[in-house]
């Protein structure tokens, strides 16, 4: 794979530009906007995974040296003026999107993602629990960029509420397996000397964060269908989900070993990615159309 598109982590920018698509489809818009709103998401977490690569150099010269910049495939003045380019381009087509739905909104919020990318790269997530709400945080503006393109072109509220409520799952979601992710690698974040959530105040405590954050947002679920923005069939797919994130909580007792961290981490990654699908398929009429 070429250097330059593999310091991006093309694998996980398509997945943030996925969430602009999705509501692309909940709020059954397909305009020129929409579309630049996906390039704008992937270029942006291309730009921050590379510049997450800048500040990791030293740890990457040791866990993962066949990365670009340890294996020497790109210099490292050159990988940093590589996301500084990277973040102007989505920058730049942040104006542009505000040009085409008449609106600065797209660019009020880009422009201080961008920077939290930037912040979250240099110190932020060396910080315990500050660089998991980060980017917790970062996970849901993606839907909530995109449900503000959407408002604007449409003049409508109801889908911006919607991306907002939607922002809220994945960042709830998000945050609770990004700490059990780190209660998964706590002896090996030990051995790095990193200051991690679990590694300060040990497991029971992460363990309960997170279970509530997943039994709050799986009672979140039915909010949509209750009033209406998603219909039956929506219900119908997130039953999966709903079982396998209270499964989830309940494997998250107050000291879980590493290797039932890794299966949550797994299970919970899954089953958001069902709970998009059922939030697609709840926005079409799909269930009164084959019954």
């Amino acid at each position: 794979m070429n250097a330059y598109l593999e310091i991006i982590r093309p694998g996980n920018a398509v997945m943030a530009a996925i969430a602009v698509i999705l509501m692309m489809f909940v709020g059954h818009y397909y305009d020129l906007p929409i579309i630049i709103c996906a390039l704008i998401v992937f270029v942006c977490t291309g730009a921050g995974n590379t510049i997450n690569d800048v500040f990791d150099v030293k740890i990457d010269e040791i866990n993962k040296p066949n990365r670009p910049i340890p294996s020497g495939r790109i210099s490292l003045e050159n990988a940093r003026n590589y996301s500084y380019l990277l973040f102007a381009i989505g920058v730049a087509l942040s104006f542009v999107c505000s040009y085409m739905v008449n609106s600065i909104w797209p660019s009020v919020i880009v422009i201080p993602a961008v920077i939290i990318m930037y912040l979250y790269a240099r110190n932020l997530k060396a910080m315990p629990l500050v660089g998991n709400l980060t980017v917790a945080t970062l996970t849901g503006f993606c839907f909530v960029i995109a449900g503000t393109v959407i408002a604007c072109a449409t003049n409508s509220l109801k889908i911006l509420f919607i991306s907002i409520y939607l922002g809220l799952f994945a960042m709830f979601m998000t945050l609770a397996r990004e700490i059990v992710k780190d209660m998964e690698d706590i002896e090996g974040d030990k051995l790095e000397g990193a200051r991690t959530f679990p590694i300060l105040y040990g497991k029971k405590i992460p363990s309960i964060v997170s279970i509530i954050l997943i039994v709050v947002t799986t009672l979140m679920c039915p909010i949509l269908y209750i009033f209406k923005i998603f219909n039956v069939s929506y219900m119908i797919i997130m039953i999966v989900p709903i079982i396998i994130f209270l499964y989830s909580a309940y494997s998250l007792k107050l000291d879980p070993p590493e290797e039932t961290c890794a299966k949550v981490s797994k299970n919970l990654k899954i089953a958001m990615l069902i709970s998009f699908l059922a939030f697609v398929v709840g926005s079409f009429d799909i269930f009164n159309f084959i019954f």
